[in-house]
């Protein structure tokens, strides 16, 4: 990796995923690196719940990963996912493959697992990692950041220059810029939330459901999904309107849950003898979408990863998508002169692919929660496959340009990915299943509408 000429100082606000990872990648570059963290070191101590436990790693994680030569530390970590396991309510099993062949899956990867592995690497790079020190605000006159040390309950003023913000969706310094310097920013608020439960392991430590799957059961207006641990346990993650006659507000006794999870998900309710338990205990997370209008200042403020752009996780790409924001500003610190240059150029080329990925996402959940449980989609999802290995250099289904193709920009795979359904939709208009699709039709609709890729 290519190592700047000129050393200089970065200050980075929260050391999760992308804060970690983007010190490591500036750290290379031989600056110094400071990075600031409201928890404290989950190395040492327990954090507290409120976070997802394990997240799908896709092609522009491992992208990024590979950029900072962590990948190999997280391998032992990961658990391939080839495709979605179909729970129907009839209790039949569908599997759906996500992309072409063994190259083409997701993997099951541990937040805190590889959060510990990307501090160790930090660590490792020279940078200095200070917790409990908080960001309060910002003060855009003097240009200082307030801080607050956690332990001694003090403040003190970090000085705004060579800033990165990585300090998630309710980052206090987007909050600061829109406030101080009147960026416009909307915070979108799903109806629906979540809560994480547990399906354990068999006595042996081994998988009681099928162990390489995401495993969904679509329910319409709500659904369960399940990814799986090492340890041989599944997070169990219910998705669920927060108000309504079936929602967060009316499962609030034992009963209401056990009747509930009996009616939709007995075959998960039936491998999960802490349910009720873990319902009442665990948190209900809150879910939304962050747009903000102004994520850069000169050369002293960037706003990254969720604290720029959060988005719902439906699509696996909160993660993938922080760290493809540290694999490109780091690309643009590398080829451009100056910090300001960069950081405008960062929030100019990644605004658009962000806001796309957002609306996707909460397309997705449309998709997994309902109509993935439709023959016309299986149809589809069929033929597009079929239709990407007829078509490789033009058909390319969206799912895969997002998931496996990180050299595609998310506004591509959404434009594309547009057309693509519309030539889907033409040629299962009178076919119920792939021996009636016209491929002649296809043939020319895909020609006429598709450039290559």
């Amino acid at each position: 990796m290519t190592v700047n000429k000129k050393s200089e100082s970065v200050s980075i606000i929260g050391a999760g995923l992308a804060g970690t990872l983007m010190s490591i990648l500036l750290a290379h570059r031989g600056h110094k690196v400071r990075v600031f963290e409201r928890l404290p070191d989950q190395r040492r101590e327990a954090i507290p719940a409120g976070r997802s436990i394990n997240l799908a790693l896709a092609a522009r994680g491992i992208a990024a990963l590979e950029r900072a030569d962590v990948m190999q530390q997280v391998l032992p970590l990961l658990i391939p996912m080839p495709g979605r396991l179909l729970h129907l309510p009839d209790e039949a099993l569908t599997f759906v493959p996500y992309g072409q062949g063994d190259s083409e899956v997701i993997y099951s990867v541990s937040r805190p697992g590889l959060n510990r592995i990307l501090l160790d690497a930090a660590e490792a790079a020279g940078v200095e990692l200070n917790f409990r020190q908080s960001s309060v605000d910002a003060d855009f006159r003097t240009h200082h950041i307030l801080m607050r040390d956690e332990s001694a309950g003090t403040t003190w003023e970090l000085p705004m220059q060579r800033v990165i913000a990585a300090d998630g969706a309710g980052s206090p310094i987007r909050h600061a810029l829109v406030q101080g310097l009147r960026a416009d920013a909307t915070e979108d608020l799903l109806a629906h939330a979540y809560k994480e439960l547990t399906l354990p392991p068999d006595t042996y430590g081994n998988h009681l459901i099928h162990k390489n799957a995401l495993h969904i059961w679509p329910r319409g207006g709500f659904m369960l999904i399940a990814l799986p641990n090492l340890d041989g346990s599944f997070t169990v993650t219910l998705f669920l309107a927060r108000k309504g006659a079936e929602s967060f507000e009316s499962l609030q006794s034992t009963a209401a849950v056990d009747e509930f999870f009996q009616r939709h998900f007995p075959d998960a309710a039936q491998l999960m003898p802490k349910l009720a338990t873990e319902f009442s205990e665990n948190p209900t997370g809150t879910m939304g979408t962050v747009r903000c209008q102004r994520w850069a200042l000169d050369d002293r403020l960037m706003l990254i990863g969720d604290a720029a752009h959060a988005i719902t996780p439906f699509h696996g790409q909160g993660m993938n998508c922080a760290f493809e924001d540290c694999r490109e500003l780091d690309e643009l610190l590398h080829d451009r002169k100056d910090w300001a240059d960069a950081f405008a150029a960062f929030e100019h080329s990644r605004r658009p692919n962000t806001n796309a990925i957002a609306d996707m996402a909460l397309e997705n959940y449309q998709e997994m929660r309902d109509t993935v449980r439709h023959p016309k989609f299986q149809l589809q999802k069929v033929l597009s496959l079929e239709l990407e290995r007829r078509f490789p250099d033009r058909f390319v289904p969206r799912y895969s340009m997002v998931m496996f193709h990180d050299d595609i920009p998310y506004s591509t795979a959404q434009e594309r990915g547009r057309i693509q359904h519309e030539i889907l939709d033409t040629l299962t208009h009178n076919a119920a299943t792939m021996d009636q699709v016209d491929f002649e039709r296809a043939e020319q609709l895909i020609a006429a509408r598709l450039s290559s890729i």
